[in-house]
């Protein structure tokens, strides 16, 4: 990144895909925990290190609002692990620390409802892409290089609304793949794979078919996934 810093934060969405990928990008470039959100827009919760390395590290304690650096790459990352009871007061209170702390872009992570989609959207790719205007100038011809497909025109994600409406200048993306309740683990690697061919957050070979490059095997799972679907089924069931 050639930014005085980037935040990368997800969005509570369909299948929690945004929290699973930053989950991966936490993981896998092994970022330090710098603070957390203090606020009364999320339910207050804690649990045990969700990206522990070892014995040690996994019994420290964890909430559900932390935030991560890595300085190396100029990246903020707050991960909100739960759904906020107070939506806009929250989208207002993120923008606000945007705005104080400098960050010089914000790429939101998130995902929408497969079943949504209208007759064009089935067709191609299920990734998306929206930017501010005040983005929009700086990269658009480097989504155009991406051959990236904008989000059509239709009801957009509260943060960037906010950042439109507010006219702050403030230069965000949503990135956003369509998707389905379920197992969405490989909408995460997809919608993971989609950010890193635009930030190379880690190193991927150039595809040639001109497809998305696929690094999912470079990617580290945190610990945390192993209980994703919670517990296994007792053995006296059977």
């Amino acid at each position: 990144l050639d930014d005085p810093c980037g935040s990368l934060p997800p969005a509570v969405s369909v299948g929690n895909v945004g929290q699973l990928a930053i989950d991966l990008v936490i993981s896998t470039l092994r970022m330090t925990k710098i603070g957390y959100f203090y606020t009364d827009c999320l339910v207050p919760m804690v649990g045990n290190n969700p990206y522990a390395t070892s014995n040690e590290n996994s019994v420290e304690l964890s909430i559900n609002a932390e935030v991560y650096s890595l300085p190396s790459k100029k990246l903020v990352v707050p991960a909100d692990q739960i759904t906020f009871h107070k939506g806009m007061p929250f989208c207002r209170a993120l923008l606000s620390w945007v705005e104080s702390s400098k960050c010089a872009r914000v790429i939101l992570l998130s995902s929408s409802h497969a079943y949504q989609r209208d007759d064009e959207q089935l067709l191609g790719t299920p990734l998306r892409y929206l930017l501010t205007p005040a983005l929009e100038k700086a990269v658009e011809g480097r989504m155009q290089e991406l051959k990236w497909k904008e989000m059509e025109k239709i009801k957009q994600k509260c943060l960037l609304a906010s950042c439109c409406s507010c006219s702050k200048g403030i230069q965000m993306a949503v990135l956003l793949k369509f998707c389905s309740e379920g197992d969405n683990i490989p909408d995460a690697f997809a919608l993971v794979n989609y950010l890193n061919e635009w930030l190379q957050l880690i190193k991927s070979k150039p595809c040639l078919t001109g497809e998305i490059p696929d690094t999912s095997s470079q990617w580290k799972i945190p610990s945390s996934w192993r209980l994703l679907f919670g517990n296994g089924l007792p053995p006296a069931l059977f």
